[in-house]
């Protein structure tokens, strides 16, 4: 439990502390009743989670521990010696006084009276100085002032420093957990919510108090983006919402965020146009929904990840679609990749049916999905986005609230535009050190070594180093999104020349037949 920035207002409803993720250095609000003392449920926590990431979060705590343990001791060893010198000085004051009284000259009773104010004065400050030192110590080892929330909420106080780094440590003074800590916690909406953080009061600036990772950012739009806690910080801990979920899509994308879901103790009902591959999630404890209007039916949020606008709107608008299943109160959630225009529309019909509506394209490839490492943008019905909190939590690391429907899907292809164009960039420069007798892999280890360093740089390199373009993000895919994203540039005036010259690179790969490679793939239009 750590202090929140002073600009970070408290959520609303039950009592939550301001929690750091060792491990992983997210922050987010956790309701007290799904906090747990540390060391009574540290074994019980590692046998559930063997995950890599929780056994690191788990050293971080330690290593934490360790340290403090070493400040409370070195402190003790201090506030000794500080009492030691201290008696010292106060014996030496005892004699000084004493040779005083011998050689004072006054009456026998100003001589009595003297020295009991003497003794007086002596005696306070023995008093304040033998209580001073364990005072100091008590106030270097107790929780309380290292920060720690009082049991009355009202009395809560902000310590000295307002660092977040200060992470507290042991019992929370005064507060007492649960009787039932261990059983799973039952309330009317137990998910951890992805709460909408307080907004900064300039426009445009990014709040980074807490860690690069939290943002708060107030854009020229209104929009808010948001991030909560990793999913992974928790690792197996996150509590999966009580609503039935349903998704339509099992692609690249889609069976990883199936996969996660049910990792994660959500109730799922899957459906693929190709039924055959609803059969691995079926054994994974997954349901299996006939049509999409099925899978809306009976569930109370459904989500849909196809690969086109084409895609999405027959998966609404088409026979046993989703508007088919939708009654006011069902939610439809679109993570596919389309262009505003399109959801919209996909929007207007799912609301004029009572139904509530998000659009949350997601950013990543099949990796990331698998490892429930994904970035989500959503925007639309802002309830809609607080109750798929476990959700996102599950499937992504980040989510970001952007507002009003058709903002998530114009980011989306921005995001993927930019991305697009650097892999042709990349592609063309490893051809020409190839030409120009360069080697590809001193130009890939100096890209590594300076600004432009990243994993996916690494990744696409590697691909093309090896020959090896299984997909991981389907170069037909990165094709789409570019073009979508040059109409989108369109429709406000404004010109993309890179974008366009990068899609007519992918044009000539798919060409060539590498549509269903990955994008790395994109290098062969340059060798042939």
């Amino acid at each position: 439990i750590v202090n929140p920035p002073k600009d970070l207002k408290k959520p609303r409803g039950k009592k939550c502390f301001f929690v750091k993720f060792f491990g992983t250095e997210d922050h987010a609000w956790i309701k007290v009743e799904q906090l747990k003392p540390y060391h009574p449920h540290k074994e019980e926590m590692i046998k559930i989670n063997k995950g890599k990431r929780f056994q690191q979060a788990v050293d971080a705590v330690e290593e934490f521990l360790r340290k403090t343990k070493g400040k409370d001791q070195a402190s003790s060893h201090n506030s000794t010696e500080e009492k030691n010198r201290r008696n010292s000085s106060e014996e030496r004051g005892k004699q000084s006084a004493g040779e005083e009284k011998r050689k004072a000259s006054l009456s026998e009773g100003k001589v009595k009276k003297g020295t009991g104010e003497g003794k007086k004065r002596v005696s306070s400050v023995s008093s304040e100085r033998g209580s001073k030192s364990p005072l100091k110590r008590a106030q270097d080892q107790s929780p309380r002032k290292r920060g720690r929330p009082p049991k009355d909420e009202k009395d809560l106080t902000i310590p000295e420093s307002s660092t977040v780094k200060r992470v507290m440590t042991g019992t929370v003074a005064g507060f007492k957990w649960p009787p039932s800590v261990s059983e799973p916690v039952k309330d009317s909406d137990p998910h951890f919510h992805h709460f909408l953080l307080s907004q900064t009061e300039k426009p445009a600036v990014c709040y980074q108090a807490i860690t690069k990772k939290l943002k708060v950012c107030e854009e020229e739009t209104g929009s808010t983006s948001i991030q909560a806690a990793d999913s992974t910080a928790v690792n197996g801990s996150i509590t999966p919402t009580d609503k039935k979920i349903g998704f339509l899509g099992l692609g690249l994308m889609g069976s990883g965020i199936v996969s996660n879901l049910l990792k994660m103790g959500h109730t799922v009902t899957v459906w693929n146009r190709t039924a055959e591959k609803c059969d691995l999630f079926i054994q994974e404890g997954a349901r299996l929904g006939r049509t999409p209007a099925e899978v809306v039916s009976t569930c109370d949020i459904t989500f849909a990840c196809v690969s086109d606008p084409k895609a999405a709107k027959d998966l609404v608008l088409g026979p046993s679609g989703v508007l088919q299943g939708i009654r006011p109160g069902k939610c439809y959630v679109d993570m596919s990749t389309v262009d505003a225009d399109t959801v919209t529309e996909l929007a207007q019909v799912i609301v004029s049916r009572g139904g509530r509506f998000l659009e949350a394209p997601v950013s990543g490839n099949q990796q990331l999905s698998n490892d429930g490492m994904l970035v989500i943008l959503a925007a639309g019905d802002r309830g809609l986005y607080e109750d798929c909190s476990s959700c996102f939590q599950a499937m992504g690391k980040t989510s970001f609230f952007l507002g009003e429907v058709g903002n998530a899907a114009k980011m989306m292809l921005i995001v993927n535009m930019v991305q697009g164009s650097f892999m042709a960039t990349i592609a063309e420069g490893l051809t020409l050190a190839q030409v120009t007798g360069q080697s590809q892999q001193t130009l890939l280890d100096i890209l590594n070594q300076g600004q432009l360093a990243s994993i996916f740089l690494d990744q696409k390199c590697q691909n093309i180093l090896q020959g090896n373009f299984k997909p991981d993000f389907y170069l037909k895919y990165i094709q789409k999104d570019l073009r979508l994203a040059i109409a989108l540039g369109d429709s406000v005036n404004h010109p993309t020349p890179m974008a366009a010259a990068a899609n007519e690179v992918y044009k000539r790969a798919k060409a060539l037949d590498q549509s269903d490679n990955d994008m790395s793939a994109v290098y062969r239009a340059y060798i042939h």
